[in-house]
Order: structure tokens, then C-alpha cells, then sequence
């Protein structure tokens, strides 16, 4: 991945991204497309700073992602009571390329 986006990959059979839904919480800017003739799903996490830069990019294929929020924006102490986080975002093209795929939790 780092070689197509720095223009520095030399093959030719190029990968189209073709975004499906685009969505932000805070930093974390989650964009999930796929490529049905490829039979690939993909998921772009990205960290933004403040000016607009992407500073951190996580790549995820043929993988179902779950987005739970975890800690808290104020300075207080954050604890954790129980197992279970509340997700507030779920890939949902994992399933349209007709297999089964390992599941992620990214916690933000």
C-alpha cells in the first residue's frame, strides 16, 4: 500500500479504491469501499490532525471491522465495567464478496 500511494509501485495492474460510505468520529475518519470484480472488501482507517493531515493510516482486506469508542475526552480517570463496549461503527460490505472473513475491534 505504501508504494501505490507514494507513487513509487512500478506494477501495472493498478487497484481502484472505490469509497462506498465515508464516516467520522473526532480524528478517526473510517472509509470502507470494495471491488466486486476482485471479490475484495477494504476498510481505511484514518488518524487526521488538526491541520487536515492524514498522519496515521490502518488498511484493512476481506476483514469485518467493528469501531468501538473507548476512553473519554476529559482528563478524568476512564474505567472499563464489564466486557462489552459499545461499537459505533460495523463494516457491512465484508459480507457482499461471498465469504467468510476474521473480525477486528479498533478501539478509538
Amino acid at each position: 500500500m505504501m508504494r501505490l500511494l507514494t507513487g513509487t509501485d512500478t506494477v501495472t495492474d493498478s487497484f481502484e479504491f472505490v469509497p462506498r460510505s465515508i464516516d467520522a468520529f473526532g480524528s478517526t475518519v473510517i472509509v470502507e469501499g470494495c471491488d466486486q470484480s476482485r471479490d475484495i472488501s477494504w476498510i481505511h482507517a484514518w488518524t487526521v490532525d488538526s491541520h487536515g493531515i492524514i498522519t496515521q493510516v490502518r488498511e484493512y482486506f476481506n476483514t469485518s471491522l467493528t469501531v468501538t469508542h473507548f476512553g473519554s475526552s476529559s482528563n478524568k480517570p476512564v474505567s472499563v465495567t464489564g466486557l462489552h463496549c459499545p461499537s459505533v461503527w460495523e463494516s457491512s460490505l465484508s459480507n457482499r464478496v461471498g465469504k467468510s472473513v476474521p473480525g477486528l475491534v479498533l478501539a478509538i
